[in-house]
């Protein structure tokens, strides 16, 4: 059956939650007009074997969320790909929002606005800032579930098959060539366990240093080797 939607989720060491995200992407409207595609980066394929639903294409892929993303779409059918990191939540009428906001042939795509998943104050604001910063830059990150249209995403080069800043890397390919996006207000809630686990503040300075070198022009393989040496 074609699909007008393909999901892009790419995963490593998800076994725990990935059948709640399937869950979740089945439970949203329109979800009969939806592929969901499972790209494992992890050698063993732990989180695809973990998969139960029936519906669901899995893949391995060499790691890399970039490499991932691109496999999946290789073996898309859907009109529009939707990348989305697998702690992050749609609304449940995002196909919907998509769907008009891709009416207007002029897009080439777009993203949502962010919410981290937490009453804490600061990641709160954390996530206005966010939201006001990919706007400005016209620059959406990754957890801010990017889709765009398949031909064009063949067409503008892929992502980047690099270790750290694929979906900015992608972004600045776009604004390049001239392509226009729009952001959608209705935020995707993406999970707050990352900042839990690192430190608010910590893992905050260190995102915005390594986006600043990135755009200063420090390579994404020694940008890699900071993020993953701050992670322990």
């Amino acid at each position: 059956m074609t699909r007008r939607f393909s999901v892009i989720l790419p995963v490593l060491n998800e076994a725990t939650i990935i059948n709640s995200v399937i869950d979740h992407l089945e439970a949203l409207e329109g979800s009969d007009q939806c592929e969901c595609i499972v790209v494992d980066g992890a050698p063993d394929g732990n989180t695809i074997h973990a998969v139960t639903g029936n519906d669901v294409y899995c893949m391995k892929s060499p790691r890399g969320r970039g490499r991932q993303m691109n496999a999946g779409a290789a073996a898309a059918k859907g009109e529009i790909l939707i990348f989305l990191h697998a702690d992050t939540r749609l609304p449940r009428n995002a196909l919907g929002l998509i769907s008009r906001t891709m009416t207007q042939q002029a897009l080439i795509g777009g993203a949502f606005d962010l919410c981290i998943g937490s009453e804490r104050s600061m990641l709160k604001i954390i996530a206005r800032i966010a939201s006001l910063r990919s706007r400005l830059t016209r620059i959406p990150y990754g957890d801010q579930a990017i889709f765009i249209r398949r031909d064009y995403f063949n067409w503008v080069g892929r992502y980047p098959e690099i270790p750290l800043m694929e979906d900015v890397a992608l972004m600045r390919s776009i604004k390049k060539a001239g392509g226009r996006i729009r952001f959608i207000p209705e935020p995707v809630i993406t999970s707050a366990r990352r900042w839990e686990e690192e430190g608010i503040l910590y893992g905050t300075l260190r995102n915005w240093l390594l986006m600043s070198a990135y755009l200063l022009g420090v390579s994404p393989e020694k940008l890699a080797r900071y993020y993953r040496s701050g992670q322990g």
